[in-house]
């Protein structure tokens, strides 16, 4: 597992512990976690049936405030094109080592808000992403 230092990796790592604790809530199983090759990292293995999920996860800190009126900038906004393509090809990546080739498959975004302050979490999912 990885070292985090700085306050926006903790965050991150907060949201991806809260992002599996909310598909192991909706009956997903956790595969890997943090699969990388050197071209990209995929936060997020998990299956569903016969289908494997794989899942970016956005975190973001938020006041109380925006937590409730939802006024805040939004992380699913960093998905760039060119990341879409790395994400694609770690995909395909993963799929090939598996042999996996004729697997179902989806990526899904999932996007966690936390308001530190009062200890709680949102999470918005955004399904089956086009790479």
């Amino acid at each position: 597992m990885k070292t985090f230092t700085s306050n926006s990796q903790k965050i991150g790592q907060l949201g991806e512990e809260l992002a599996c604790m909310f598909l192991v809530k909706h009956d997903f199983s956790i595969l890997e976690r943090n699969y990388t090759k050197k071209w990209g990292e995929i936060d997020i293995i998990a299956q569903k049936g016969e289908k494997r999920y794989f899942i970016e996860v956005k975190s973001k800190s938020v006041s109380s405030l925006d937590f409730v009126t939802h006024e805040t900038g939004r992380p699913e906004d960093n998905m760039h094109p060119w990341k879409m393509k790395r994400l694609r090809r770690v995909v395909e990546t993963y799929l090939i080592s598996k042999r996996l080739g004729y697997t179902e498959w989806q990526f899904d975004l999932l996007v966690v808000y936390l308001d530190l302050e009062k200890r709680v979490s949102r999470v918005k999912v955004i399904e089956n992403i086009i790479l």
